[in-house]
């Protein structure tokens, strides 16, 4: 082939990606309307918008990985009709009030939300069938204490064994608590969720589901049955909110068999009953238990029953729940 000279059509340009500049400024969507995550499912979000209606929606580019959870305020634009095909864009997460966090295991420092500004942590545990895990109600505490939520512990099953062992455990910590059975105290726990944003945690197996469908009758969670080695079945495969018939809201999760607390420290901890300024006082590398020298909290003012809870909550830190 003779050579020849290049021209213009030899020289072959890439086209862009799109006509228009990018640009960093994004839109403010000041008309976006507000709702709260109901569920989420894959990555569609079943919302409660302000004016009463439910809507579906995906996560909105500009939010980036940032995780949008049950509980979540949000902005959202786009098809709010609430057809079967509508879908409207989550485009911006409302500062939140608590987090309710988890992470994969102890060794895991990335932490991940569950559920958001919720007010009250129901700590559901059965008094039997499954046995109670104290270290996985200390954890259930802890990330209580650490995500701003008030504790309450539920003890169900009261039919099968007797609640006093597991009360005075959590007593000196002002926990308190509501004792359920078939026919006894849901009068009490619905009275102690009224008017509040509640979200039931706990192992499979326990009734949290069962405790949903009796607070809210039309919530129709399924139910199961423990298996024959003592471990629960998970119901519930997602968090979902309900509505409470006397107003408030109680969110319900799945089953744990386990509660990683890998980002917690125990000065966040300590700092839920307000000692992190005392163990400001404490020498370099204490770990603040029992027997360390020159602990400052054995100079606290607290009592020796409460000091011993608070520092069993530090050992459910580093322990396997």
């Amino acid at each position: 082939m003779s050579p020849r000279e290049l021209d213009e059509d030899d020289v072959r340009v890439r086209p862009g990606r799109g006509s228009r500049p990018r640009t960093r400024i994004r839109p403010e969507h000041e008309d976006a309307s507000g709702a709260v995550v109901v569920t989420v499912d894959r990555g569609r979000y079943r919302l409660r918008v302000d004016d009463g209606r439910f809507v579906s929606a995906v996560r909105a580019r500009e939010l980036g990985r940032r995780a949008v959870v049950v509980g979540d305020r949000v902005a959202v634009v786009g098809d709010l009709s609430g057809g079967a095909d509508a879908l409207g864009r989550v485009v911006r997460i409302e500062p939140r009030t608590s987090v309710l966090r988890r992470t994969p295991d102890d060794n895991d420092p990335v932490e991940r939300a569950v559920v958001a500004n919720a007010e009250v942590l129901v700590v559901v545990t059965a008094l039997a069938d499954p046995v109670p895990r104290p270290r996985l109600i200390d954890r259930c505490l802890v990330a209580a204490y650490d995500g701003g939520l008030e504790p309450l512990l539920c003890l169900t099953k009261n039919d099968l064994a007797a609640p006093d062992e597991l009360l005075s455990l959590y007593e000196p910590l002002g926990v308190a608590a509501v004792v359920t059975g078939p026919s006894s105290g849901l009068d009490e726990l619905a009275a102690r969720l009224a008017g509040r944003i509640s979200v039931l945690f706990g192992q499979s197996g326990v009734g949290k589901s069962t405790l949903v469908n009796q607070l809210v009758p039309d919530a129709f969670r399924a139910v199961g049955d423990v298996s024959g080695v003592g471990k629960g079945r998970h119901t519930s495969s997602s968090a979902i909110a309900f509505e409470l018939p006397g107003g408030g809201t109680v969110i319900d999760t799945p089953g744990v068999r386990s509660f990683g607390l890998g980002a917690v420290t125990p000065v966040r901890v300590l700092a839920a009953f307000g000692l992190d300024v005392v163990v400001e006082e404490c020498p370099p590398g204490c770990d603040h238990l029992a027997g360390t020298p020159g602990c400052a909290l054995d100079s606290a003012d607290a009592s020796p029953a409460r000091l011993d809870s608070m520092r069993r909550l530090l050992v459910a830190l580093s322990a396997d729940d």
